[in-house]
């Protein structure tokens, strides 16, 4: 590593960029899902760049731009919530990954785009999320964390992913926060959670319900053991998944008898962003493309992280220390030699990954490494000392001690397992909400709306969000109003196998 870590000019860590996409459900005061439609001040959730919605109507989802630094993107992050927060009236913006007190399954509102084609497939997308694994593990929240730096190539970023994923481990360990959740969650659901408090149900050592197996996990996609060796074998395994029927969906059908849109298709996944992992690689995609198509064509343009849960205890779900760390993180496994993943391997990173969900913060507990087993505590503080001299090197070239402070504070962190915010939010539902979560939950939100209401943005800054509104609004007319084609056509076209593919020119 120290061979590649000289090789990183301070001009290239210069051009580190970073952003952030928040997740975050609309709930009422008392703590339940808002029913209640997507604000129409807040524009349209179609073609707003920065305010849009998830699986739901009721789950709100803000978008940074790309920042040179973590405090510019905490910066604009903090603005959309000061937009947001007073146009929402009583409502407020949940904290915890983990979600408020649902309805049953089938009154959960699916997000909805409006009549173009392109909305129409966003919400029979989401229908058929809803079939395939239930709304309620939709509605669970979190933020994705988008990365890149300069020169980097295709296979670059895919030993990056290669060694994320074997160390992301770490991430749950020092940034879950979500170890309990409302009973209702897994009403009528195996589970092996215990009961604190009247409402709530958790495990004591959890760390992240939300990446363990409750959370964002499915049985159908375990088969698909995608490769992270090279974009080839990226592709040419998503693309399998993407083609190849499944019978359990086919037997829902892409439509109803009555005509209607059940899903998109019957294929193990409807689209590429039905594919669950801890990290994917990205590219920004054309009006129209295929995000497969787009990588295959372009390459990777960066990496988007999908394992950090909403951290309660920070306003906008995550912080500007938390963002330094992953900086310094991802440079880790960059840096870093990392071997060819095989099926065995991937296998193992699965039960590494639950494991430390549910029982992360237990002592003692091992984890799968190289065919044996290691302390997890031990392989934690290996990775964060390996971490130490990439601060170092970053704050010569951005000048303070930020970056080294961050990655003291994370081994402070595994010197003391109870400072985690797992662990924190155990300890408050304990000592002042009898228990349980939802409580906790609500009371952490409302100090947050609170928060927000008391530091209103600037009236140049509102104007920019209300003429943002405006022009989303208008976008999304103009593109209802250019369609041509009928949904059917339009889906049929979309979801060919040509659209995935790409051309490549004669030798």
């Amino acid at each position: 590593m120290t061979a590649r870590l000289r090789a990183l000019s301070p001009q290239r860590l210069r051009g580190m960029r970073r952003g952030i996409e928040k997740e975050s459900l609309r709930a009422d005061a008392a703590g339940r899902l808002a029913l209640t439609p997507h604000p129409a001040t807040l524009g349209s959730a179609l073609t707003h760049p920065r305010i849009t919605t998830d699986f739901s109507e009721s789950q709100l989802e803000f978008i940074t731009g790309v920042h040179d630094s973590a405090e510019a993107c905490v910066a604009e992050m903090r603005d959309i919530h000061r937009f947001v927060v007073p146009e929402i009236g009583d409502e407020l913006l949940w904290v915890a990954s983990m979600p408020c007190r649902l309805p049953i399954d089938e009154t959960i509102p699916l997000g909805r785009y409006g009549s173009s084609n392109v909305g129409r497939m966003k919400s029979v997308y989401r229908m058929g999320l809803g079939y395939r694994y239930g709304r309620r593990m939709q509605t669970i929240s979190g933020i994705h964390y988008n990365w890149s730096l300069p020169g980097l190539g295709d296979d670059d970023y895919f030993a990056l992913i290669r060694n994320f994923r074997r160390h992301s481990f770490l991430l749950l360990l020092l940034f879950g926060a979500s170890p309990a959740v409302c009973s209702n969650f897994v009403e009528g659901r195996p589970h092996e959670l215990q009961t604190i408090g009247d409402d709530s149900l958790y495990l004591p050592y959890a760390t992240s319900l939300r990446m363990g197996r409750l959370g964002y996990q499915s049985e159908a996609q375990a088969s698909i053991a995608a490769s992270f060796n090279n974009l080839e074998s990226y592709g040419r395994s998503l693309e399998q998944a993407l083609m190849q029927p499944y019978p359990p969906y086919a037997a829902i059908g892409v439509r109803n008898p009555g005509g209607e849109y059940n899903q998109l298709s019957t294929s193990l996944l409807q689209i590429e962003n039905e594919f669950y992992g801890t990290i994917r690689p990205k590219r920004t995609i054309r009006p129209g493309e295929r995000p497969l198509h787009a990588l295959r064509e372009r390459g990777v343009e960066y990496i988007e992280v999908r394992c950090m849960d909403l951290d309660p205890f920070e306003p906008i779900g995550i912080g500007a220390e938390t963002m330094r760390f992953l900086d310094v993180f991802l440079l880790h496994a960059l840096l870093a030699d990392s071997a060819p993943d095989s099926p065995a391997e991937i296998a193992a990173l699965a039960r590494n990954q639950h494991r430390t969900a549910a029982q992360g913060r237990m002592p003692g507990l091992k984890l799968e490494r190289d065919g044996g087993e290691v302390l997890l505590i031990d392989w934690a503080h290996e990775i964060v000392a390996g971490c130490a001299a990439l601060a170092r090197q970053l704050d010569e070239a951005l000048g303070g001690r930020a970056y080294q402070a961050a990655v003291d504070a994370a081994g402070a962190r595994l010197r003391d397992l109870d400072s985690t915010p797992s662990a924190r939010a155990l300890r408050a539902m304990s000592a002042d909400f009898g228990g349980s979560f939802p409580a906790f939950a609500r009371a952490c939100s409302a100090a947050t709306r609170e928060r927000f209401l008391a530091e209103p943005l600037a009236a140049a800054g509102r104007e920019r969000f209300i003429a943002m509104a405006a022009e989303s609004v208008a976008a999304q007319r103009a593109i209802e109003a250019a369609d041509r084609l009928p949904f059917e056509d339009y889906r049929l076209e979309y979801l060919s196998v040509e659209r995935l593919q790409v051309e490549r020119a004669a030798a």
